[in-house]
């Protein structure tokens, strides 16, 4: 009967995969994205994944329980990511990481995160210019790995969140701050699973952007929520030869926040309010509540409706359907040539109800002496009136790492 529900189960998860795209998005917005843009040239050439592959010093992004499964005694990286250039020419993301492995049971590391939207012109009422200013958004992290049993692993980080969009260009504006914490296991053990290789099994669960609520208007109430995100992934390696190894890895990931809710509206698609001035909501669940109630709300508060795509008009989808397409689907594979050259492929699937981000990634690696270098390429699969903002996104890696082998 397990069995029975779990392949049901599934069926219907694929069936979201597929379905979802007759349906207009209900996508599911926060504060601070720039938190949730992976910075790593590995994970994103393997479809973002990256929460149960081999531990590196970019474990921050995914799991950070698998920084005491570092190889090396200390590892530092510095990674930049041209961001979304088919619409801002100047934006990108920075990222500096740094780990040290105390011993063969505990490790530190602390990473930190620098996104530029680019170069922004203010105008006023009267549409006069204001000036050119550079908004800016960064997050420092820190977190502690210590191994739980013979093969398992567990860690909590810490993250400080600073974004300052609004320059302040009013005198309610205010940079938005908010304080985060991540809960993360990594397991992993030697499997004898094929009778001509050696093979590692390995599974990840880590919970990223545990935090306040945050708000850029000193007068209003109303706070957004973070991107506070679940991801559970599995991986298999395989040794194949003395100079040959390939990986696999899938993750399964979702915002721990709540879905908006559909509103009422009269004949002429005004929306209705109740008599406290709040929209009156027609499906769903009030949004407005707080982070831990967020969380534990996300897994069944979808409206279970949505405006067909091509009449427009309001379709019942089954609120379990819509909780499904929350789910998104990343895939990958890694080939390396004796831990010198690798080559990487991928498949991230987001469903149209959600946003409908589908796209491929391809990716290369070169190691030397105690030097790394990693690029990755993201090609979108599907495209509106011709293009799509993701097209050309470029991630660029470099690694350093010292102090001998560690267990």
């Amino acid at each position: 009967m397990k069995v029975k529900k779990l392949l049901v189960a599934a069926l219907m998860l694929v069936a979201a995969v597929s379905y979802g795209q007759t349906y207009s998005p209900n996508v599911i917005t926060t504060g601070v994205p720039f938190v949730s843009i992976n910075p790593d040239s590995r994970g994103g050439a393997m479809g973002d994944c990256g929460v149960a592959t081999s531990a590196d010093i970019y474990s921050m992004h995914y799991n950070p329980a698998k920084y005491v499964y570092l190889e090396d005694k200390f590892a530092a990286g510095l990674g930049y990511s041209p961001w979304l250039r088919n619409l801002v020419s100047d934006m990108g993301l920075a990222y500096l990481a740094l780990g040290y492995k105390i011993n063969d049971r505990s490790a530190v590391a602390g990473t930190l995160r620098y996104f530029s939207p680019g170069k922004i012109e203010f105008r006023d009422q009267y549409n006069q210019s204001l000036g050119e200013y550079t908004p800016n958004e960064w997050a420092i992290d820190a977190t502690y790995s210590r191994m739980l049993g013979d093969y398992l692993s567990g860690a909590v980080a810490g993250r400080f969140i600073y974004s300052n969009l609004i320059q302040n260009q009013s005198d309610y504006a205010r940079p938005g701050i908010s304080v985060a914490a991540d809960v993360a296991v990594y397991y992993k053990r030697p499997v004898e699973w094929f009778s001509n290789m050696d093979a590692d099994f390995s599974w990840g669960a880590a919970i990223t952007n545990i935090g306040s609520k945050i708000t850029y208007n000193a007068s209003s109430n109303r706070r957004d929520f973070i991107p506070t995100t679940l991801r559970l992934g599995t991986g298999l390696r395989l040794e194949l030869d003395e100079y040959n190894s390939l990986a696999f890895t899938v993750d399964f990931t979702k915002l721990m926040v709540p879905t908006p809710p559909i509103i009422a509206r009269d004949d002429n698609g005004n929306p209705l309010y109740n008599d406290d001035g709040t929209y009156k909501i027609q499906y769903g669940m009030d949004n407005n509540v707080s982070v831990v109630q967020g969380m534990i709300q996300s897994f069944y508060d979808a409206p279970g409706y949505s405006y067909n795509a091509n009449n427009h008009e309001l379709v019942h989808v089954g609120s379990f359907y819509e909780e499904l397409c929350e789910i998104n689907i990343g895939a990958g594979v890694e080939y390396w040539y004796n831990n010198i050259f690798a080559v990487r492929g991928g498949y991230f699937n987001e469903t149209a109800m959600k946003g409908n981000r589908k796209y491929v990634t391809l990716g290369a690696a070169l190691k030397y002496n105690v030097f790394g270098l990693d690029v990755s390429y993201l090609i979108p699969v599907n495209t509106v009136a011709g293009s799509n903002p993701l097209e050309n996104t470029l991630r660029f890696n470099l690694t350093y790492s010292m102090g001998g082998k560690k267990g």
